[in-house]
């Protein structure tokens, strides 16, 4: 089965990389950018017996290792 997550900050978590982006279009001419938020994307491969126990099986992954949950928000969506 194959799945995409989507890791991004929550809302209110500084985001100094995407800042930096956001400066950087300006700079290069790319005006009226208000806000660049910056992401994790991940393809994941993986054997399951049901779309359940995929989706299960993946937000135990995002939980203990793939995003970090203080901050970070993720979304699981099976392709």
């Amino acid at each position: 089965m194959q799945a995409r997550i989507y890791v991004t900050l929550k809302q209110g978590v500084l985001d100094p990389q995407g800042e930096a982006v956001r400066h950087a279009l300006g700079a290069m001419g790319f005006d009226g950018v208000h806000g660049v938020r910056q992401g994790k994307l991940l393809d994941v491969e993986l054997d399951a017996a049901s779309r359940d126990e995929a989706e299960a099986r993946l937000r135990e992954m995002c939980e203990k290792l793939l995003a970090n949950t203080v901050i970070e928000d993720f979304r699981v969506e099976l392709l």
